[in-house]
Parts: C-alpha cells; structure tokens; sequence
C-alpha cells in the first residue's frame, strides 16, 4: 500500500467520524467545531487527488468564512436547550420518516447508476503538463459556462438582500446617531470645568457623566396676527 492510498484511508475514516459527530453531538458548539475538521479532512483528500483549487477553497470560504459564522452565530444565541430536547421526541417520528424516505432515494439512485461510456477514456486521457487545474477550471468557468456563473452569482446577491430584508428590525430602544445633533452642540453643553477641592468626591460635586444633552429648543414662527398687533 503506497503512502497516497493510506492517507486518503486516515483522512476518509476521520471524516466519517467527525461528519457523525456533527449529527450526534448535543452540544451546538461542538457540532461546529467537528464540521471544521471535516472540512479540513475532506480539502486533505482533495490534495490527494490533485484538486489543489477545490482543497483552497474549501478551506478558505467553508473553514474561514461558513463555518467561524456558524460557530459565532451559535455562541451568541440564547437557545435554550431544554425545549429542544422536549421537542425532539415529539418530532421524532416525523423525522425519521424523512429520513428514510431520503435514503431510500439515495439507495435507488446508486443502485442505478451506470458510467458512460466515454468515461473511461476522459479518465484516462493525458493532462497537459503547462496547464494547472486553476487556470484550466478559470478557461472553462469564463467561456464555457460564463453566463451560469453570473446567474449563480445574482441568486446568491436576492438571497443575501432577503435575508437583510427578513432580519431588519425597527427597534426603538436602539440607540441611532444624530449628525446633526452633534454638529450643532456648543462646548458648554457637553464641556464643565470645576475645580474641586482636595478630597472631593464625584458625588459631592454632582458631577454627571456623561452630561446630558440638552434638548434642541424649536423656536415657533409667530403668527400673522401678532405681528398685526404689535405694529398697531
């Protein structure tokens, strides 16, 4: 056995173990934690098998971006886990259902598959040497499917504008910043000078921090008929 073949071994058994993990563990963080490693193991396998490009980007879109998101998202979230797990068993027949009913489906489908017949001679076919698997994917992802990539590209920027949509909230406890505001202030609003005395303390001096600001005073237009009364 060459050293190629038992690494891809020691790299396909940890992947199964921690893409188990990921379904088994209770704790969310954890979850998180053995899908980062799965990334990592299944980009070593794409190593293997010379998809330099496909191991990179896995890393670095699943590993640094996905999966760090997933584990901030987790971590920042109140969730209670007792509910979850009285729920669980009441949604446990449903979900075993589904879940066969897909693995039955996936069985049919292996069970039906059939290579073409040209499939052994593109396996087979020689690589150009002064071509890379980076600049040969760019060749054929910019001509040959150009215009399905730009689609990919304009559903990926709806889902991320539905998202911000679905998630935006009006919150009026949130705290917003006034421009205007703060260019009109003078110093004397915001600004107190004292001098205090030996051993004074804050409280003694009733010193507010911060010190609140007042409010815009809005001087009212007077009405016509005050100015009619005044020149008489």
């Amino acid at each position: 056995m060459s050293f190629a073949s038992l690494f891809f071994d020691l790299f396909s058994l940890i992947l199964l173990g921690s893409a188990a993990m990921v379904v088994t563990s209770r704790n969310p963080v954890h979850s998180v934690l053995f899908l980062i490693l799965a990334f990592f193991n299944a980009a070593a396998l794409f190593l293997i098998a010379g998809a330099e490009f496909l191991a990179m980007i896995l890393v670095i879109v699943y590993v640094g971006a996905v999966a760090v998101l997933f584990l901030f998202v987790v971590m920042m979230l109140d969730v209670n886990f007792a509910e979850l797990r009285d729920g669980f068993q009441r949604y446990a027949p449903v979900g075993a259902t589904i879940g066969a009913v897909l693995f039955f489906e996936l069985l049919s489908v292996l069970l039906g598959w059939e290579f073409s017949p040209g499939s052994k001679i593109v396996r087979l076919s020689t690589i150009p040497e002064n071509v890379q698997n980076t600049r040969a994917i760019g060749q054929v992802l910019y001509t040959q499917y150009f215009f399905l990539f730009q689609l990919s590209g304009l559903i990926l920027l709806v889902a991320m504008i539905g998202a911000i949509v679905l998630t935006h909230r009006d919150r009026s406890v949130a705290k917003r910043q006034n421009i205007t505001r703060q260019q009109s202030r003078l110093v004397g609003d915001t600004l107190e000078i004292l001098t205090p005395r030996i051993g004074a303390g804050v409280q003694e001096l009733g010193i507010y921090r911060p010190k609140p600001i007042p409010e815009p005073v809005h001087h009212a237009l007077a009405a016509p008929h005050e100015h009619a009364h005044e020149d008489h």
